[in-house]
């Protein structure tokens, strides 16, 4: 999945001792760019993507992996990020053009109404 937005705040980041080793993590909040803005918190484990080279209120799109886990009765949601790709905003892509069937095309040219193909 990806995900587009702003960064609007890098947390500290966190680093413990785990049986499988040492590990860190960087969580990062991202503001969405939708007509109701959404605030997600996105994690980034190991030194998979380096936070320091991106700057806060600064447009990205965030590939995503969202994965639920459940501990003693209860359920976990993580946001896990394994790419981010700087300088790419929603706004900043250029307009679809509405596709149109052929046979509304036609339709469209004359000005006497919708094309009426029926045989009987």
């Amino acid at each position: 999945m990806e995900i587009t937005g702003k960064i609007i705040q890098i947390l500290p980041e966190e680093k413990g001792e785990g049986r499988n080793g040492p590990w860190k993590k960087q969580n990062f909040v991202l503001e969405t760019q939708e007509q109701f803005p959404k605030k997600v918190c996105i994690a980034v484990w190991g030194d998979k993507i380096d936070l320091k080279s991106i700057g806060t209120n600064e447009p990205v799109n965030v590939g995503i992996n969202i994965e639920s886990r459940e501990f003693n009765g209860k359920w976990y949601t993580d946001v896990k990020a394994w790419r981010i790709m700087k300088g790419t905003s929603a706004n900043s892509a250029p307009p679809v053009p509405e596709y149109i069937p052929p046979e509304k095309e036609q339709a469209f040219e004359q000005e006497e109404g919708p094309v009426n193909d029926l045989p009987f």
